[in-house]
Parts: structure tokens; sequence; C-alpha cells
């Protein structure tokens, strides 16, 4: 008997709000958290789940050119006057049939266990949507006082992604007027049973400026944090100057390599590599090979920026620091960090070199060559 193919899943991210009570001038999901913006967090939440086939971003008219500088293969649209509006633009950019997963992108602490609860219950049903039971006590209230108090026992506090049907979604958003707090209420008022799902506490939504400390302390704990160290030896040799963290240096003799011998770019690269697990720089480009005879460094520095990048890992710092007598580095350190950071893709600030001698102790004390050592950070969420 033939099975029917499981029917596409995809994810609606709504972020055409202006988010003002957060504070900081800048609406909430376009403001850092850790490493990235909330809404990179929260596109990424989904990137990550294996079901999820697309990702649909509603923006702000005057967010397009912050649109424009999210990665990855996003459908971008723009949002309506109202929430409700914004998803039906949203649908709109979708195709007729799956399902969907419309979630706001304050909630960027989302988890994959949320995700799979609610296309679980999708398999069943046309709607499902998280909650979290509420716990607390609840109080009626009047200028200050307690008026009265309500019953909690069947009450639920909303969360997203709200899963449905795509086809029965897009027609209960294109019956209903007015607004709407949230598409299960635009779902019920269709009148589309929504099964609830297990919610977490950790899928919060950024309203005020205290939620971004805890999605902080949220997103931490889910943090993969890798550092890699990388060492590295150049002998002195016939030349009129060295190639050190990309900068050519004039100098009485030059660096013995297969490639350019910069020492600073091969450690950095060989320190990225480790904090991957995925080996040193002379398996990913053999000594052997003589297409790399002579090679500019900055090829290898650059591929392990982009290896760590393709395996969703941040490069949030790099320190190198390299050990001789001469050349004088620190004239050129400036230098060096600029050309690093423009290499590896990140900011000035993340990117540190310096250098020390050796007190004329060892091969490098007596001149002959050059050592580095460098350690670099991944961080991935």
């Amino acid at each position: 008997m033939q099975t029917r193919p499981p029917e596409p899943v995809f994810a609606l991210i709504v972020a055409a709000g202006r988010g003002t009570r957060a504070g900081g001038g800048t609406p909430k999901q376009w403001r850092k958290l850790g490493t990235a913006r909330v809404i990179e967090h929260t596109i990424d939440a989904f990137r990550r789940h294996p079901s999820v086939r697309q990702i649909v971003v509603v923006l702000h008219p005057d967010d397009e050119a912050l649109g424009a500088t999210l990665k990855g293969d996003l459908i971008l649209t723009t949002g309506g006057a109202d929430r409700a509006a914004s998803v039906r633009n949203g649908l709109a950019a979708l195709p007729e049939s799956g399902k969907v997963l419309i979630h706001d992108a304050a909630r960027p602490c989302v988890s994959a266990g949320v995700i799979d609860g609610v296309l679980e219950a999708l398999e069943t049903a046309p709607a499902a949507a998280p909650g979290l039971p509420v716990t607390d006590a609840l109080w009626q209230g009047a200028e200050g006082l307690v008026t009265g108090t309500q019953d909690r026992s069947m009450l639920y506090a909303a969360q997203t992604p709200q899963g449905f049907d795509l086809a029965t979604i897009r027609a209960a958003h294109a019956a209903h007027q007015g607004a709407a707090a949230d598409d299960v209420e635009v779902a019920r008022g269709a009148g589309i049973d929504v099964v609830i799902t297990q919610g977490s506490a950790d899928n919060l939504k950024i309203t005020t400026a205290a939620d971004f400390a805890r999605a902080t302390r949220i997103l931490e704990t889910k943090m993969d944090i890798r550092t890699g160290n990388g060492f590295d030896v150049h002998a002195f040799g016939a030349g009129d100057h060295v190639m050190l963290c990309g900068v050519k240096i004039p100098h009485d003799q030059g660096l013995v390599g297969h490639s350019d011998a910069d020492v600073g770019m091969h450690t950095v690269s060989d320190a990225i590599y480790g904090a991957l697990a995925m080996g040193d720089i002379g398996q990913h480009f053999p000594p052997s090979d003589p297409q790399w005879k002579g090679a500019e460094s900055h090829v290898f520095l650059r591929h392990a920026a982009d290896l760590a990048r393709s395996e969703g890992f941040t490069l949030t710092h790099v320190d190198c620091t390299l050990i001789c007598e001469y050349p004088k580095v620190g004239p050129h350190a400036a230098d060096m960090r600029a050309k690093m950071a423009e290499i590896l893709g990140i900011d000035l600030s993340r990117v540190s070199v310096k250098a020390t001698t050796s007190e004329r102790l060892g091969f490098t004390g007596r001149g002959e060559g050059i050592a580095c050592m460098a350690t670099a950070t991944l961080v991935k969420i």
C-alpha cells in the first residue's frame, strides 16, 4: 500500500510590530540578544528544525532594509495595519497546501520540543497551539486594591508557534473581520477546534527591557560553545619581507613555507578547525598538493571561517600571539587586526593580535624563525 508523503511544513514569523515597551529606541526584534539579533535567534530555531521546509518573515514597511540583512533562504513580505493583516500577507506568500507554524519574532527561545508538540497534534487536528496552565492565583483589582479573585482552573497562557492546516487558516483569516489577539482567536471565530499542546516557561515573549536579560540566560543554557587552539612555526630563509596576519612587513629574511608562510593566519586557521574538531590546515590544504604552492594564506583563513558558519557557528573572538625577536610587530598590529577582521567577517573588536619574545631563548630567541599560538571561540545557539 502506497503511503502519502508528509505535507510540507512552513514557518511564518510575524515581525511587523514596533515593540516600543521594550525600550532601546529600536523595535525589539532587531535588537541584539547575545551573539545575534532577536529575530535571527527566532529564525534559526525554525531553520534548525528538520521538518520546516521554508520560512516566511513578515516585516514592517520601514524595516525592509533591515530585512535585507537577514541571511539564508527566506521569503520576505511586508505587514499590514494590524497583526491579523500581517499574517494574511504572510499566508499569501505560501503555497496552497501544507501546514504552517505562525510564530512571534519576539519569542527567540522557542525549543524544538515545543515545535514538535504542535506538529504532532497537527497530524490529527486542523489547529494546535502551545499553552501553559496558569498556576498563580489570579486577582481582580481596581485603583490598586484587590477586588476579587478569578478561577484559574481552566486558564492557559497562550504561546506560539500556533500551527494550522494551511488552507484552513487561510480561509479563516479571509473570513475574519477586524483585529485579533492571535491566530487561535481567528481560528475559533471560524469554528475550528484548536488542540492545546505543551508550552514552555522558557518560550517567553520579549515585551519589556527586563525580558532581554532573561532571554539571554535561557539562550546561554542552550549554547554550544567551542574553543580551539592553534600553534605553528616557520623558519627564516631567504627573502626581503615576511607576511604576518595578512600584512607585508619588510625584513632582511623571509619565512619558509609551502604557501606564503603567514604563520599568524595559519595558526588562527588551525584554531578554528580545532574548535570544529575538523582536523588542521594540512588536512584541508595538503602541502603535497601543488595547487597550494605559494598560495596566499587568506584562502585558508577564509575557508576556516566559512566552514564554521556553514556548521551554524558564530565566530565570536580570535586571539593571536606572535613569538619572535624580529621583526617588531607592534607598529603593524593595528593593520594586522583590521586585515584579519576583514577576512574573518567579524568586528575588529573581536580580533586580538599581539606579540612577545622568548627572552632570547630557544629557536625564536636565536632569530631562527617565528612561532605563533592562537585561540578561537565559536558559539552556536
